[in-house]
């Protein structure tokens, strides 16, 4: 097997192990389990936690001391072991602490998987620019395989989806160990202070008024993401509570729905380029706020037949400018504003703002939020409601950052950082 192609195939799986469980975890939960909302919300601020803690610890390790892809196969094969026991569990509170484990094993290797795929791809002497891209759109490829696997198996509301995601971590655990060795490169100067070992030198960023102003930002659009992930799917088989729509086709097979959303965040990673030279990073940012306006919106006014499935589709389409715009062009805002010393540092830091703090914020607000003021009596939700107060949220958000985020189109900059 070529080297591109085990990049490809390790893209596939990488997302392909969360893709199987991350949509369909709220029917399973309220469902299945029938648990509550608030206790859902501090299960998916595992994910934060786990992005704010590990990916620099796990850093500092492959940086220093264990080869890269032996250090990813470990995490991978202890995710999956510790999948394993989260369809015993027969309490919320037990499930949320088992999850952190999960978390803290899974979202390390996410950038873990980048490191490894830059460095081989560098050192066997391909164009990373031109060679990554096509690779790593096979990891949302991964991600929808999942989601239709999962869905088509008939175990979206079962802990089935916990068993399909741990058995490819097992085979892709030991994928890993066949992938070119990545050592230690030892970057870190032995007498580095511990800031510097930790990356926390480019939190003086925070100093810089659009620096902080745009990390804060980046805070309240990661929390947008987290709704998306842990209501959509809920959202749509909550139809099969009316009799008109119980047999339809979005709520047999609601996770299919849900994924077109990233078939659309496939298609417009295509767009982008042409949206960036022509518009500047801010307005493509605005862009993406707008757009997660119209994906909330949209939802609030959807349903399973004729006008409103064409709604829930829309909606689905644009998720796709939603994530990719924001989190493309914000990581080149970053690439282009911050000193090279400390740019991978803040690169860092741009990811623990949006998965870190805003994965947490979402979480434990929107489930505190939809348990106590739309969740009836019977425990049915208020979707309308609820996706309308998502809506709201981030057109405040839109309207702060146009007038408050001041940033200049630099045609130059942009088109140095993608050659």
């Amino acid at each position: 097997m070529n080297i591109k192609l085990k990049l490809t195939v390790l893209s596939f799986l990488q997302f392909f192990v969360w893709g199987a469980w991350l949509i369909t975890i709220g029917v399973y939960w309220f469902g299945t389990k029938q648990w509550g909302g608030e206790e859902f919300g501090r299960v998916f601020s595992t994910l934060g936690i786990a992005s704010i803690v590990m990916p620099a610890l796990t850093g500092i390790i492959a940086d220093r001391w264990i080869n890269a892809e032996r250090l990813y196969g470990f995490l991978h094969i202890c995710y999956g072991i510790v999948l394993l026991f989260l369809p015993t569990i027969t309490n919320p509170d037990d499930f949320f602490w088992v999850m952190l484990v999960a978390m803290a094993f899974y979202m390390p290797t996410i950038s873990l998987s980048n490191s490894i795929a830059y460095y081989i791809l560098k050192n066997n002497n391909y164009d990373v620019v031109k060679v990554f891209p096509p690779i790593r759109v096979w990891g949302t490829v991964g991600f929808i395989v999942a989601m239709w696997i999962t869905n088509l198996s008939g175990n979206k509301d079962t802990g089935t989806q916990f068993y399909i995601a741990a058995a490819i971590a097992f085979v892709l655990g030991i994928f890993s160990f066949t992938l070119p060795k990545c050592p230690p490169q030892n970057q870190i100067p032995k007498d580095a202070s511990i800031s510097e070992k930790l990356g926390l030198n480019a939190f003086s960023l925070f100093k810089d008024y659009k620096m902080a102003l745009f990390f804060l930002f980046s805070m309240f659009l990661g929390a947008a993401l987290q709704l998306t992930n842990m209501y959509g799917d809920t959202f749509l088989s909550d139809f099969g509570k009316i009799p008109e729509y119980a047999e339809s086709f979005v709520v047999k097979r609601s996770t299919i729905i849900m994924s077109l959303s990233q078939v659309s965040e496939t298609l417009f990673i295509l767009a982008i380029p042409f949206f960036l030279k022509r518009y500047g990073i801010k307005k493509v940012m605005l862009i993406s706020m707008i757009a997660w306006v119209l994906r909330f919106a949209f939802f609030a006014y959807g349903d399973p037949q004729g006008f409103g499935l064409g709604l829930i589709i829309l909606s689905c389409v644009v998720y796709g400018m939603a994530f990719d715009f924001f989190n493309i062009s914000g990581s080149l805002f970053v690439e282009t504003t911050t000193n090279y010393k400390i740019r991978s540092s803040a690169q860092g830091l741009f990811m623990m703002m949006t998965n870190g703090f805003g994965a947490i914020m979402g979480s434990l607000v929107s489930g505190w939020l939809i348990q106590q003021y739309f969740t009836l009596e019977n425990g049915d939700k208020m979707w309308q409601e609820i996706w309308l107060v998502f809506a709201a949220y981030a057109l405040v958000i839109t309207v702060l950052f146009g007038f408050m985020f001041k940033h200049k189109h630099d045609p130059e900059a942009i088109a140095e950082v993608s050659h």
